[in-house]
């Protein structure tokens, strides 16, 4: 019986290893620059450990998949949650109406959570 206790809970302790820490979108600001062209701000919240687990970067997509912009984050924010980052000057086309926010760390990959926004007409 205790044998089968501590193996549920190392098996339990696996599995939220597994899906802990990944990347979460928490707020986007979209602000329009031109006809095509669109700047954002992004709130992101990683339980950034150091150099070998922290959120890395970001993306701009549409529900199709396409990548319109990415925002590498190039060292980890441990003392820093959330943080916020932006990009300007991302080119999507007049007829997408709204896009994807993906958030990356450098151990998960891609988060499970994305954060639809509607752009700016």
């Amino acid at each position: 019986m205790y044998k089968r206790a501590v193996i549920a809970i190392i098996t339990l302790f696996i599995s939220l290893q597994g899906q802990a820490g990944q990347t979460e979108v928490i707020n986007v600001d979209v602000r329009k620059l031109g006809t095509e062209q669109f700047s954002f701000t992004v709130t992101l919240r990683h339980a950034d450990s150091g150099w070998e687990h922290y959120a890395n970067k970001w993306e701009v997509v549409d529900s199709d998949g396409n990548i319109y912009g990415t925002r590498i984050l190039h060292h980890p924010h441990v003392n820093e949650q959330p943080f916020t980052r932006s990009l300007g000057h991302v080119v999507i086309p007049r007829n997408i109406r709204s896009i994807i926010i993906r958030g990356y760390d450098s151990i998960h990959g891609k988060g499970e959570q994305e954060y639809k926004v509607e752009l700016p007409k």
